[in-house]
């Protein structure tokens, strides 16, 4: 049985790309910009969006059919995270809608944090460059854990950084493992369609405890 969202809630936690900022033109045209180096068309961007919640090695695998263990996936995961990191918010900002989202958490007292497997070197300068690193109660990226999401560690440290109950929070995401990671948390879950998802009706097998089709609707749910 999905659990009503608690209001106030003690915390919202959201996951970052496809879920509070819209990446996917940055990761487009890195990916794109990559291929042109080694003398390959670019891919159309609607091919590329779905995928951008899965990170660089989901790019790679799509933009050159390489898997980890190939010889020159080494070379060109450095580099796309190199051409990424040179112009990491040249065309980021964040979901239209989402500013007013934040500002009534903040009105209402209510801290909100960041919980992503997008790593520091990335996820910090992107904060700072969207004005949000001093609206942000707290940024947990995989370099302040041991585990992943799904593992509920990375909520845990979140909600213990801010001083609010798990119990009473909510965790935003756009992919299966924010799903599970906040179900694993003990935390209420919204799930936002508008993200970075190959299918929107395998949405409805997450089983969060609420389902959002747009960041207006977010906004209603949870304010």
């Amino acid at each position: 049985m999905s659990r009503p969202l608690p209001k106030p809630p003690s915390t919202v936690l959201f996951d970052l790309d496809g879920t509070l900022i819209d990446t996917a033109p940055d990761f487009i045209r890195v990916l794109n910009d990559l291929r042109r180096e080694n003398s390959l068309a670019p891919l159309p961007a609607d091919g590329i969006r779905p995928h951008v919640s899965d990170g660089a090695r989901a790019m790679i695998r799509l933009g050159f059919g390489l898997e980890p263990d190939h010889p020159e996936y080494p070379g060109r995961h450095a580099r796309f995270l190199d051409l990424y990191e040179a112009g990491i918010c040249e065309e980021t900002e964040l979901f239209a809608g989402m500013d007013r989202m934040l500002s009534a958490l903040e009105e209402a007292d209510v801290p909100w944090g960041i919980v992503t497997n997008k790593p520091v070197r990335f996820a910090a300068p992107l904060l700072s460059a969207l004005g949000l690193e001093s609206r942000c109660a707290a940024l947990i990226c995989p370099d302040h854990v041991a585990n992943r999401k799904p593992d509920p560690e990375g909520l845990h440290l979140a909600c213990r950084q801010m001083g609010a109950a798990p119990d009473n929070g909510i965790y935003v995401g756009d992919h299966a493992r924010d799903i599970e990671a906040g179900r694993n948390a003990g935390m209420v879950t919204v799930a936002v369609r508008y993200g970075y998802i190959v299918n929107p009706d395998e949405v409805d097998l997450w089983q969060a405890d609420h389902t959002v089709d747009t960041v207006d609707e977010l906004v209603k749910l949870i304010q």
